[in-house]
């Protein structure tokens, strides 16, 4: 009951409106609930039965617990947490950038990858570790985290996971080779394959091209779709200052890939910013990013990489916003939600703000809601019956 109405009355009491739709029907399209059991930097995925899968932190900042719940379809209230990390302690929440990150393979089963907090165990690692756990047979724990760092260090921004239906998983993160050059300029995008569900990876191997290095403090998201295709949205880094979002696309379940530019910008300092990256209407893929305190969404067409892209920013000011993220809700109802974080930084909290845009007309709604905590973010979700629900 308590959380029942700590959810309306937060939809009811605190929700900022404006755009062409009314108070009311915007209320009724977007939920808003705190992370399950006190958490931070809640991350969402929704199966295609409806149930709601959630990762989350709780702990010390700087060593922290990766936690699982999930909710099924038409329900409100959230399955007892398992602990996703078999070693106490081992995730970090400092920075926001560097949590856990959820996909879901085959038959629904749940990956999560993490940057490690404390240094790798192998010497040649200098470091975190990247560290992956995955839900076992009986689906009620975690097998034991591996480090899937082989011969890589330096992890820093954080990691990702996707998976697909047919058995592959993909873990994605950026790092220096145990040997070379420690700067930026060097950093390099890796990714660790798995065949069989994440029971076994092959060695990390490089997946960017050699013309640019990586933002080392920014996170990188990864996605998996249904023809064995993987995109990687990460920030590059060159010589001239530039810190673009940039796209990395494989055809071929991550053998090779193909790049392109998605947001440009010239920074001299790493902005400690995340994307996001998933399924999108007719047959795209939706990415956001942030490109000088302003979050954009565009629409990837995967066969058709050589067209110019549309970037649409989120409407108001600049200057402050930072990890976006969205849902989309297909069917009769075509809206897509997308969210962020407003006055966030370097051990502060701020506040949540998202816009609800229907696909079809173009008519919006948006708010914002004051309480993010210190290293938060946000989840987003669709719902069954149209509307969206977000977690912070």
């Amino acid at each position: 009951m308590a959380l029942h109405l700590k959810r309306f009355w937060a939809g009811a009491l605190t929700l900022l409106l404006s755009g062409v739709l009314g108070a009311a029907q915007a209320n009724d399209l977007v939920h808003l609930m705190r992370t399950p059991d006190g958490g931070i930097q809640p991350q969402a995925v929704m199966d295609q039965h409806g149930t709601l899968h959630l990762v989350y932190l709780k702990g010390d900042p700087a060593g922290c617990d990766v936690f699982y719940v999930k909710r099924p379809k038409n329900q409100r209230v959230f399955s007892q947490p398992i602990r996703v990390n078999s070693e106490p302690g081992s995730a970090i929440a400092i920075g926001t950038v560097r949590g856990a990150q959820l996909a879901l393979g085959k038959n629904e089963r749940v990956h999560v990858a993490w940057n490690g907090a404390q240094p790798a165990r192998d010497p040649g690692a200098k470091g975190a570790p990247m560290l992956y756990a995955r839900l076992d047979d009986s689906g009620k724990s975690f097998e034991p985290q591996r480090n899937l760092m082989t011969s890589t260090m330096n992890l820093d921004g954080g990691g990702s996971v996707a998976a697909d239906g047919k058995g592959n998983v993909y873990v994605v993160w950026h790092a220096h080779p145990r040997t070379g050059i420690e700067d930026e300029l060097h950093r390099v995008v890796y990714v660790a394959r798995s065949r069989d569900e994440g029971r076994s990876f092959a060695p990390e191997h490089k997946v960017n091209d050699g013309e640019t290095g990586v933002c080392a403090c920014c996170g990188l998201k990864a996605f998996a779709d249904s023809k064995g295709r993987l995109f990687v949205l990460y920030r590059a880094v060159n010589e001239h200052s530039s810190r673009d979002s940039q796209l990395l696309v494989s055809t071929d379940h991550g053998a090779t890939f193909h790049s392109r530019l998605l947001g440009a910008w010239q920074s001299s300092i790493c902005p400690m910013s995340t994307p996001a990256l998933g399924k999108g209407p007719d047959k795209t893929i939706i990415a956001a990013w942030e490109t000088q305190g302003q979050v954009y969404r565009g629409f990837v067409v995967p066969e058709r990489l050589d067209e110019r892209l549309s970037a649409a920013a989120a409407d108001g000011g600049t200057g402050g916003r930072k990890h976006p993220v969205f849902a989309l809700s297909e069917g009769k109802a075509s809206r897509l939600l997308m969210a962020w974080t407003e006055g966030t930084g370097w051990n502060k909290g701020g506040s949540l703000a998202w816009e609800c845009i229907d696909l079809k007309d173009g008519q919006k709604a948006s708010g914002e809601l004051p309480g993010v905590p210190v290293w938060g973010m946000a989840a987003a979700a669709p719902e069954a019956d149209g509307t969206f629900t977000l977690i912070y």
